[in-house]
């Protein structure tokens, strides 16, 4: 019988030829917890970018907010952002920079795709609403390594390699930074995706206009949103090229920084924001409770052995927005249902 052929190491050879010297190689990774053999068509970080894609949590990223900005369009329609929309964008940003500084695209993929797997339902707020459960702060990074770690897979978790699980750990800029160029492409490139689009809806939405915008970042971003990724990309590759961190330019972070300011004020603080995050702050913050107090309803797939505060975070945080609600109107409304 005629064998396969062995198309992975065809790819390890291509990446040691036309890598960068910066660039992580599959074939050194430092490896996964559990020895595994290796594939004989993908490398070891296409393989986790696939276990990803295939996971439980990212599907149910598709019904949770990102940017949660309570206004509407113009049919009434909310205008809140998918989780899963963001991850894919900064995948598709974060590969453009890798690919221009000839990084590791998969491995770049891969971090990009599973750095939200824990976040919660309704955008940040979600963690606010869980942070008074627990003794630290509740962190959606360090969820989305607990579900690649341990609850996806019935509890068994994915298995992922080093590099990849640190990327996932350290991709939010209130983090040190990973070790990684690509997984430093994937935290740059999120800054991006964050501003650019929660801009580009509140500006849609008619929250602000663009005479609103600060001259100093419409001078450097420039007046659309496909011309500030470009030039922020750009900013990005010029301000990396042919060295291990991959950053923005001072001039560009400036810029950055004053606009997630002027979004932050206008736009994420307002008070009807602030009003509909109170809301899905109950909303979360009942669940745990009920849940905390009927432990026999969870259904996750935390490990029986841990703490029950720990195995409620896991059900809630991993609820789909529409799930949170529906669980809110069965359990706690009028005609809901819950017996």
């Amino acid at each position: 019988m005629r064998q396969p052929p062995e198309t992975r190491q065809r790819t390890e050879d291509y990446e040691r030829a036309s890598l960068s010297t910066w660039a992580t190689l599959a074939v050194d990774t430092k490896g996964r917890e559990r020895h595994e053999e290796p594939d004989g068509h993908r490398t070891a970080f296409q393989q986790d970018r696939d276990r990803i894609l295939r996971a439980e949590a990212f599907r149910r990223l598709g019904d949770k907010t990102q940017s949660f900005l309570a206004a509407t369009d113009r049919l009434g329609a909310p205008r809140n952002r998918a989780r899963l929309t963001h991850a894919l964008e900064v995948a598709q940003v974060a590969r453009t920079i890798a690919r221009a500084l000839r990084l590791n695209e998969d491995l770049v993929e891969a971090i990009a795709l599973g750095q939200d797997l824990g976040n919660t339902p309704f955008g940040p707020v979600g963690e606010e609403a869980l942070s008074v459960f627990t003794d630290e702060p509740f962190r959606h990074h360090e969820q989305s390594l607990r579900v690649v770690e341990v609850l996806e897979r019935d509890g068994q978790g994915l298995n992922l390699t080093w590099e990849v699980r640190e990327g996932i750990l350290h991709h939010p800029w209130t983090m040190p930074p990973p070790s990684t160029p690509e997984g430093q492409s994937v935290r740059v490139a999120t800054r991006i995706v964050v501003v650019t689009t929660d801009l580009d809806m509140a500006l849609d939405a008619g929250l602000i206009s663009g005479s609103d915008v600060p001259a100093a970042v419409t001078t450097a971003l420039g007046n659309h949103r496909g011309e500030r990724i470009a030039n922020l990309v750009d900013d990005v590759v010029t301000a990396s090229l042919d060295r291990p961190e991959i950053r923005l330019s001072h001039r560009m972070e400036r810029a950055h920084t004053a606009l997630r300011e002027f979004l932050a004020e206008r736009v994420h603080r307002r008070p009807t924001a602030r009003a509909e995050g109170d809301r899905a702050i109950h909303c979360l913050r009942s669940l745990v409770i009920y849940h905390l107090e009927h432990p026999s309803g969870l259904a996750g797939a935390a490990r029986s052995d841990d703490p029950l505060v720990v195995r409620v975070l896991d059900e809630v945080s991993g609820m789909t927005d529409g799930r949170a609600l529906a669980e809110f109107r069965r359990l706690f409304l009028p005609g809901g249902g819950a017996v």
